[in-house]
């Protein structure tokens, strides 16, 4: 049986690399390759692929918010992330996307061709490394909101900026980001913001 595989990945050399290292297995064939997280469902419906590889960092819609549309409108195709992120909280987003593997790109070729393979006979497949600190990390702390309000304090908007953003009061703001800074164990809103996005949380 042959596999039919759709890769997505916004770098094209990665993305070329890949299909032609994926396209050596003998029961592989690439059917789909695509750039941006928003051409993942399209091109899934276009093509059927068995198997979706998704990388996380995309234009237009991340690999995440692409799974979970996938997995909605295409369900019988499985996703695999496959990242150069090995942070937890990406991983606990992706399994909630509706991912059935997650995999880092520094991974051997053999591990990813054997993931695929055992994705298809109805595994799951996560780096045990990578699991093992999930769970050790434990869920985000942070609320929706304290989410929210640090993504939009990415751009290094003031405040006023922020609550305007999101139509919230301004010292509502102040409160979602103290929150943030509290759970996260630092100092101010940008150090929030980094240690969120390192564990997956944003």
């Amino acid at each position: 049986m042959t596999i039919r595989l759709l890769l997505a990945d916004d770098q094209e050399l990665i993305r070329h690399a890949l299909g032609v290292l994926l396209d050596l297995e003998p029961d592989f064939e690439v059917v789909a390759s695509v750039g941006r997280g928003d051409e993942v469902t399209a091109a899934a419906l276009e093509h059927r692929p068995d198997v979706a590889l998704l990388d996380i960092d995309m234009p237009g819609l991340d690999g995440l918010a692409a799974a979970a549309v996938l997995t909605a409108q295409v369900p019988d195709c499985r996703v695999v992330v496959l990242t150069t992120f090995g942070r937890t909280g990406y991983l606990r987003r992706a399994m909630e996307a509706g991912a059935v593997g997650f995999v880092v790109k520094d991974a051997p070729a053999d591990a990813l061709a054997d993931a695929i393979r055992r994705v298809m006979a109805g595994e799951r497949v996560v780096d045990p490394a990578l699991a093992a600190a999930t769970l050790a990390a434990g869920e985000s702390p942070l609320t929706a909101r304290e989410r929210d309000v640090l993504i939009a304090a990415r751009s290094s908007a003031t405040v006023a900026e922020i609550a305007a953003r999101l139509y919230l009061a301004e010292g509502t703001v102040r409160n979602y980001l103290s929150g943030a800074t509290t759970k996260t164990g630092t100092r101010n809103r940008m150090e929030a913001l980094r240690v969120a996005d390192e564990r997956g949380w944003l």
